[in-house]
Order: structure tokens, then sequence, then C-alpha cells
């Protein structure tokens, strides 16, 4: 039961941070910024916690997973009351970049408890459960806040969607998280780098494959409406195609622990790999919606059934003590392409348009897919 406590925890508090990225933009929009203010503003969220990451992957190895499970929702809550209390834009930075900290400090924590919960070989289907909590959040969380703001103000959408981390906070002191804690914890003096990470084979396939696929998805979540827009797709089209592959992570990640039982981490991984790089591929070569939807379902199903593999392998493959070290690492490579997608494929679209952006991908996928199959 611990898992599913961990997976409502995750729920409410993803809730709260999905709300805050689209309360931030529009309200951004609301007082006056231009678009590259409200893009700095996003890019925050990511930018900051990039450069702590590791860090505090070593700390929720050293204390275990409460604590930091505390830290990150009250950090949270405090950045949505500072939204509430003081609605300007200056003040959105400081709510951006505390929302941001305060979230990946539970997600690194979150991820360690799945991968303590129970068995080795349970991983995978922890993962799955993970995953599938957060994709049922991100739903929710922009559903609301859109709601919120056309009903109620943006000040009071960034207190309602604080009842929801007062929910997390409120479940987690009633019924505290016991997960056990790693079974070699840090040694006083023990000089722990991240070199010694990257020079475990296995472990630095899966940082590759984890990196890859984390642009693929940055990639169409950006590319897809400027791709769309380009060939004249209306904005009803493009908002299908984009369900469609949010329906497809969904549905994956519900599938993937039955599958896992009987197909290897490493064997699901290379073929998400090859098939996101097929779809991307003809994805800038289709005009059809039709064919759009099929490519977007597979895509869908390549990206969203990636993220639980790459999890259970992080923990497969990582030292005693250091699993959540290695998602730190993960997180960081999550959040710098979350920050430098925008604009390095931005940039190169606007030279040479979407084609060679998708095929760029595609290329790069086809690589990291053979590189990993080793």
């Amino acid at each position: 039961m611990m898992l599913y406590q961990v997976a409502l925890l995750t729920v409410l508090l993803h809730v709260g941070f999905a709300g805050v990225r689209v309360t931030l933009s529009l309200f951004a929009l609301k007082l006056g910024a231009s678009a590259a203010t409200v893009g700095v503003l996003i890019a925050l969220l990511a930018f900051v916690p990039m450069l702590f990451a590791v860090k505090w992957g070593r700390y929720v190895d050293r204390v275990g997973v409460r604590w930091p499970m505390y830290l990150g929702a009250s950090t949270l809550l405090g950045a949505l009351l500072i939204g509430f209390a003081v609605p300007r834009l200056e003040a959105l930075f400081i709510v951006s970049i505390l929302s941001g900290c305060g979230f990946s400090i539970f997600h690194i924590a979150v991820h360690q408890a799945g991968g303590l919960i129970g068995k080795p070989e349970d991983r995978a289907r922890n993962f799955s459960v993970i995953a599938l909590a957060f994709s049922t959040s991100g739903v929710i969380g922009p559903m609301l806040a859109g709601f919120a703001i056309d009903w109620i103000g943006y000040r009071y959408t960034f207190l309602l969607l604080g009842a929801a981390l007062v929910a997390t906070l409120a479940i987690m002191f009633m019924r505290p998280i016991d997960v056990p804690r790693h079974s070699s914890a840090q040694r006083a003096g023990e000089r722990r780098r991240l070199a010694d990470l990257l020079r475990i084979p296995a472990l630095r396939r899966v940082f590759v494959a984890s990196a890859m696929l984390s642009m693929a998805w940055d990639l169409f979540a950006f590319v897809m409406p400027i791709h769309g827009s380009n060939i004249g797709l209306s904005a009803t089209a493009i908002g299908l195609v984009l369900g469609v592959y949010g329906a497809a992570v969904f549905l994956v990640r519900i599938i993937l622990p039955f599958v896992a039982r009987r197909v290897s981490e490493w064997t699901l991984l290379v073929g998400a790999m090859f098939a996101t790089s097929a779809g991307l591929a003809l994805f800038s070569l289709v005009t059809d919606v039709a064919l759009l939807i099929g490519l977007s379902f597979l895509l869908g199903i390549g990206l969203g059934g990636a993220q639980p593999m790459i999890m259970a392998l992080l923990y497969n493959k990582a030292p005693a003590g250091r699993g959540a070290e290695a998602v730190g690492v993960r997180t960081l490579l999550l959040n710098f392409s979350q920050t430098g997608i925008p604009l390095t494929f931005g940039a190169l679209g606007a030279a040479m348009g979407m084609a060679p952006v998708f095929l760029t991908m595609a290329v790069a996928l086809a690589a990291g897919g053979w590189y990993v199959r080793k």
C-alpha cells in the first residue's frame, strides 16, 4: 500500500506544479510581460533546479525520502502563497524558482521511494505506477488552473493549487512515509563524484538513453504546434494530435507493468528509442491529419513507456546507496533539455524549417539506440 500512497501524494503535488506552470505564464502576460520575459520565467522552473539536482540526489540518499518530500511540498506551497500574497511580476520570478526547486526535490525523493519499495524485480511496476500518477496530474493540473483562472482569478488560483499541497502535507503527517533506506549509506568523509557514475558502462548507457528520449519528448511538445501551423492544420486538429499523444502515454503506462514481467527493461528501452526515431522521421513527411494522429500515438507509446524502464535500470545499475544521486543526474539532463531544446531547435527551425528538426532528432535517437543496445 505504501506504493499507492506515494502515487497519491505524487498526483496531489504534481497537480499544484502543473497548474502553476500555466498560471505563471498567463498571469505574467496579464501583468504586461513580453513573450521573452515569459520564456525566462518558465525557463527558471527548470534552470535553477538543474544546478542542484545531483546534490539533492545525494541528500536523499543520505537522509531517506521522508524529509525531502516534506521539504519539496513545503517549498512549493510557500511559492504558491507568495503568488497569492504578492501579485506582482517581480514576485512571479521568485514563485518560479521556488516552485521548480520544490518539485525537483520531491520528484527525486518519490523516485527513490519507487526504487526501494518491494524487491528489485518490482521496480518496473513501481515506476510505471508513479509515471501513471504524473500523467494523471499532468492532465488535471492545467485544466484545473485554466478553469480556476476564469472563475476566481489568478491570485485565488494560486491559493486553490496550494490546497493540493496542504492535502499532500496532511497525508504525510497523518501517515508518514516508511520506506527503508539504502543498505549502503554514505560514510563520514566519503567523497562522491559524478565521474564515478559515468564510469559504469551500463549506467552510462542509461543516461544516454534518458537524455535522447527526454530531448525527443520536449521536441515533440515544442515543435508539433509549429509544424501543424506551418502545414495549415487548424487549432482543433493540432489539439487532437497532441491529445492522442497524451492518451497513448497514459495507456502504455497502464499496461506496462504486465508487459515488463515478460520483456526485459533493456529490450523495451531500445525498442522505444528505435520506434520513436522512426516516428519522428516520418512525422516531417506527413501532412494528413489521420496519419499524424497515428504517428502521434506511436510516439506516445514509445516515449511514455520508456521512462519507467529508465528509472528501473537506473536503480538496478547504480552503486548501492547512490540511487537518488543517479536520479539527480537524470533530473539534471531533463532540466537541461527543457531549457535548451526550445532555444536550439527553435533557432534551427527558423533557419531551415521543421523537417530538418525532426530528422536531426530521429538520427540522434537511432544512433543512441544503436549505442544503448550494446
